[in-house]
């Protein structure tokens, strides 16, 4: 396995960890008795975690190095992600989310940074396809956990198995990781305590944060909104997120030849409509079938707007790498968790359907600051 492809299974392990857990939502809902607001509630603590982890743990991930940060956030994560299921009521299980959001800030750093790196040993685009990883590794897991939940395997269970494939994985792959060499842009310095954006980089935290937001409301709530909107089998809800991620990893996976043929600005453009069509076609469902289409279209077109952002932070020169990531992180981040919880109290009050709509106008004003992105190809 070549160096950078580490990171690529650094980001794939841990969606496997996280989205088992986040896939059988619908099951921890019903096993800890809580309304679609409570389980916002219950995810705004794992939303906590990260940012904190975005805030404080830049330097730290700086000295740790990227083969110590990998074992110690994936296998730390995972393990507290298969307790959550034995916890006796959502209050007990609310602190060890927390602390794996933290981790999950940590890891994000890490693999954004590192995919940085090795982009400039490269001399290539490879950030999308690190966060095309992710998603395929979340693709996999729901896929599992929709098969999973219509035999009724318990999500204890699962959770064991699923701890066990990113142990034994894991030890495998990360044994041989060196931490790349910093980018050569003629800036230096250490990440500060709390890395926030500047004027600058607000537009690139718009443009990370709008398809961060589909993707959390896509990961988090898709086959609730089958159950509760069209009463499907497990097996029919647990697709909304397998279409719906395995979109975004197709779309990330194959993204980085496209961008570097045609460029950031009108790829990200291009994406951008096809997610608002997508959530529109979502919202006004009158079918399950109609709805999977919706979700699957807009996977893809959330699937690359991330990466391009992540990529014009890293870029900048007037701070280094890791902090603009890390600013553009904790932004985004901050959508990524807050936002699918913001949707559950929506969804509890005004209905679930209408939690769709909310994100439309998110994603028209990032489609306005696409201008921040390079219009041509790099050279």
């Amino acid at each position: 396995m070549l160096p950078h492809q580490r990171v690529y299974f650094l980001q794939f392990v841990f969606a496997l960890a996280m989205g088992a857990l986040l896939s059988r939502l619908p099951d921890l809902q019903t096993e800890f008795a809580l309304t679609e607001g409570q389980v916002g509630l219950l995810l705004i603590t794992m939303s906590c975690g990260v940012l904190v982890g975005l805030t404080f743990l830049g330097r730290t991930v700086e000295r740790f190095g990227a083969r110590t940060t990998a074992f110690v956030t994936i296998f730390a994560a995972s393990l507290l992600y298969a307790l959550v299921p034995w916890m006796p009521s959502a209050p007990f299980a609310a602190p060890l989310m927390f602390i794996a959001g933290v981790l999950a800030g940590a890891l994000e750093i890490n693999a954004n940074v590192e995919a940085d790196r090795h982009e400039a040993l490269l001399g290539r685009r490879i950030m999308s396809r690190v966060h095309g990883m992710w998603s395929l590794g979340f693709f996999v897991t729901a896929l599992v956990a929709a098969v999973l939940r219509q035999a009724g395997i318990s999500v204890e269970l699962h959770m064991a198995a699923v701890l066990a494939v990113v142990v034994v994985s894991g030890t495998i792959v990360f044994l041989p990781m060196r931490t790349a060499p910093k980018r050569n842009n003629g800036v230096e310095g250490e990440q500060p305590p709390f890395a926030f954006p500047t004027i600058g980089m607000l537009p690139p935290c718009l443009l990370g944060a709008a398809p961060l937001w589909v993707e959390g409301a896509g990961v988090d709530w898709s086959a609730i909104y089958m159950r509760d909107a069209f009463d499907v089998q497990p097996l029919i809800g647990g697709l909304s997120v397998t279409l719906f991620s395995l979109a975004i990893a197709v779309g990330r996976l194959g993204m980085d030849p496209v961008v570097d043929r045609f460029g950031p600005r009108p790829v990200a453009t291009v994406l951008l409509s096809m997610a608002i069509a997508g959530l529109v076609m979502v919202a006004t469902a009158p079918s399950p079938i109609l709805a999977l289409l919706g979700f699957t279209l807009a996977g893809i077109g959330c699937s690359s707007v991330y990466p391009l952002a992540i990529s014009a932070a890293a870029r900048r020169t007037d701070r280094p790498a890791a902090v603009n990531v890390a600013a553009l992180s904790q932004t985004t981040f901050v959508v990524f968790f807050a936002g699918p919880p913001l949707l559950g109290f929506i969804a509890e009050h005004i209905g679930i359907r209408f939690s769709y709509w909310v994100i439309v106008p998110v994603l028209l004003a990032a489609l306005l600051v696409t201008p921040a992105l390079a219009k041509n190809p790099a050279k």
